[in-house]
């Protein structure tokens, strides 16, 4: 393994401002744990921070999570040890090591790799937390989900559909389309264009129960337009861009629906709900619902070209960045 290092940036841009600097470990202190990372996960919200869609203070370091093994612990640190294989959703993983709260760290199942749990931390609670926690989905549910082969959405929809729900998926690619209606989907619509009407035209002029949406601008009134009355949109990405301002009224024109902007670590604020929701992602992975579904890798050092194929689409699946 090459020297100890960190990707960071200090301005805004292009995947170009992601540097390769060295960097000396940080010691835990009370309550923290170092750790030597195995695998790294990739999701678009890194290319926000990178971008400047989300603030950042410089130098940043990006990444939400990853897995590997305990180097040392500090004081008061009793559920792991030095030599556990730990996943966690953190911020800062774009390293070789980083120093974390230990309470952010779930000790792996022998079942669960480095590498799958590198993969599906952050999206797979994504996920959790839009099926289970926001608007709870039940069987006999119809769900629109977008981006259906993405990091988060190839788990969202086998998940939905082991949940008993009907997902229809909206995707961009026959190729991606194919993918979808194998992982569980009942229909996909291939395209961003008249969403709305083919969705009504699936559901007998019904709509849907709930829109999962992770695209954004491009999407975001499609989401709507596609609800039936109550219906629940819930925005959890911005792929294409930060969508336009939405008033009040278009909510109740639309048959009072409800508008949502989740952030994972609201739902995960607490030991607790972080146990809630890793036991039952473990459960799915175990039991085979779901599947670490990655479809490319990368060194963690050549992390500005991951940048440019997810921006560009070309991904499929999760991404993991190998340090």
């Amino acid at each position: 393994m090459s020297a100890p290092y960190a990707i960071r940036i200090h301005e805004t841009g292009g995947p170009e401002v992601l540097k390769k600097e060295s960097i000396d470990p940080k010691q835990p202190g009370p309550d923290q744990a170092l750790v030597l990372q195995s695998a790294v996960g990739l999701n678009f919200i890194d290319t926000y921070f990178r971008t400047g869609l989300y603030p950042a203070k410089f130098p940043f370091t990006p990444g939400g999570e990853g897995a590997g093994v305990v180097e040392a612990v500090g004081e008061g640190v009793t559920h792991i040890k030095p030599g556990d294989r730990v996943g966690y959703v953190a911020s800062g993983t774009y390293a070789t090591h980083v120093t974390l709260p230990a309470a952010n760290l779930l000790p792996l199942p022998d079942s669960i790799s480095d590498e799958t749990a590198a993969a599906v931390m952050l999206k797979g609670l994504t996920a959790w937390m839009l099926l289970f926690e926001i608007r709870p989905i039940k069987k006999g549910d119809t769900l629109l989900v977008w981006a259906p082969v993405g990091g988060v959405g190839s788990l969202l929809v086998p998940w939905a559909v082991s949940l008993g729900a009907r997902v229809i998926a909206v995707t961009s690619s026959d190729k991606k389309a194919a993918i979808a209606r194998a992982s569980g989907a009942s229909e996909v619509i291939v395209g961003y264009d008249n969403v709305a009407e083919q969705v009504k035209a699936l559901t007998d002029g019904k709509g849907v129960d709930v829109a999962l949406d992770s695209v954004g601008k491009t999407s975001f009134d499609g989401s709507l337009s596609s609800l039936k009355p109550r219906g629940w949109m819930i925005s959890y990405g911005n792929a294409s861009g930060a969508p336009d301002p939405v008033p009040p009224g278009r909510l109740a024109q639309g048959g009072s629906l409800v508008l949502t902007r989740p952030t994972l670590f609201n739902f995960i604020a607490t030991p607790e709900a972080l146990a809630r929701g890793a036991g039952l992602l473990f459960g799915a992975l175990k039991d085979g619902t779901l599947k670490a579904d990655i479809g490319q890798r990368f060194a963690l050092s050549d992390v500005a070209d991951a940048h440019r194929a997810l921006e560009s689409g070309k991904t499929i699946g999760a991404t993991i960045l190998v340090p």
